[in-house]
């Protein structure tokens, strides 16, 4: 009946034509519980349909109101509107997904946001430092360094960075509490240490199997009171770990050298995945002190100094690192 109080072919045209050329970009929420008349009428505010009347119609026609999915939208004004409520139908929401490697600091976090303009660099570290979200948390040390897990994200329009760290520590805590914490506390580890060997475990090791000897290497040098002498330790904060540190680097004092300071670092220094946790909860015995990258992603491990020393003098040459570094 309404139809009939419509010409067919504007009708037609409209459902055919969209509302410019392709230049407006927006993204659109449909609220659960928000009738299409309703989103209609911003669609036509926003330009993406031209009229609101006319697709909340077509809408109608087509049984949208109880099938459309609600969630975010991207949507253009080059798209014509059938293509718009095809898109709804079809629950085709829109995502920005970000991902967290294992291992990666909060300040390489902050940079991928920031190049992938999700949030500014500066705005998600200061979130990642805020005194009363860590309160909150439970978490004790200056930031949540240690404390995001490392997963998929979904960051929708309208979160903010405080939203989304909670997210991410939260998911965190869940693993660690389910899985870890008892087996710590037993293993006379905060979960603060316990964060803090795992991600040192995480930046030094590349292939997962070497994850357990590279734990049980610091583990001996704590109980021998030795430095743990880590690299990533001593380019904490300052720059990216590449694998690669300078005497220059590893004689900068900082309160995370641990060429320079005795014991665990303060915090720690990235975000580290389960094997990491595990590898520091679970390692085997072994004997061994120092271990030194062959360049093939692997270690050779090493009891001695001699044998580390000779290690070194095999597989660097012209070693810049401390002879005396794991």
């Amino acid at each position: 009946m309404i139809l009939i109080m419509i010409p067919l072919g504007r009708f037609y045209l409209f459902i055919q034509a969209p509302a410019g050329k392709g230049k407006k970009l927006e993204i659109v929420e449909l609220a659960k519980g928000t009738s299409l008349r309703s989103f209609a009428g911003v669609l036509e505010s926003r330009g993406i349909v031209s009229s609101a009347r006319l697709f909340a119609l077509y809408a109608r026609i087509k049984g949208g109101d109880a099938r459309v999915k609600a969630g975010y939208y991207q949507l253009s004004d080059g798209m014509r509107p059938f293509e718009i409520l095809d898109k709804m139908l079809a629950g085709d929401v829109y995502q920005r997904i970000f991902a967290l490697p294992p291992g990666y600091s909060m300040y390489q976090v902050a940079e991928i946001l920031e190049k992938h303009a999700i949030f500014r660099k500066e705005a998600f570290l200061a979130a990642c430092r805020d005194r009363t979200l860590l309160d909150q948390l439970g978490i004790d040390g200056s930031s949540v360094e240690g404390y995001l897990f490392p997963g998929s994200y979904n960051i929708l329009p309208g979160r903010t960075e405080h939203q989304v760290v909670r997210e991410m520590v939260e998911r965190q805590l869940k693993v660690l509490k389910s899985g870890y914490q008892a087996r710590a506390e037993k293993a006379g580890l905060s979960l603060g240490k316990l964060l803090t060997l795992a991600s040192m475990v995480e930046k030094e090791a590349v292939r997962a199997e070497e994850k357990p000897t590279i734990a049980a290497v610091f583990e001996n040098r704590l109980k021998l009171r030795m430095r743990l002498q880590s690299d990533p330790t001593a380019l904490y904060g300052i720059r990216a770990f590449a694998g690669k540190v300078s005497r220059q680097d590893i004689l900068k004092p900082t309160p995370y050298n641990t060429y320079l300071i005795a014991g665990l670092p303060p915090g720690p220094i990235g975000n580290p995945g389960s094997d990491a946790i595990e590898a520091v909860l679970s390692h085997p015995t072994v004997p061994y002190l120092y271990f030194v990258a062959r360049g093939d992603g692997s270690h050779q491990f090493s009891s001695d100094l001699t044998a580390h020393n000779a290690a070194v003098h095999k597989f660097l040459r012209s070693s810049t690192v401390s002879a005396e570094a794991p």
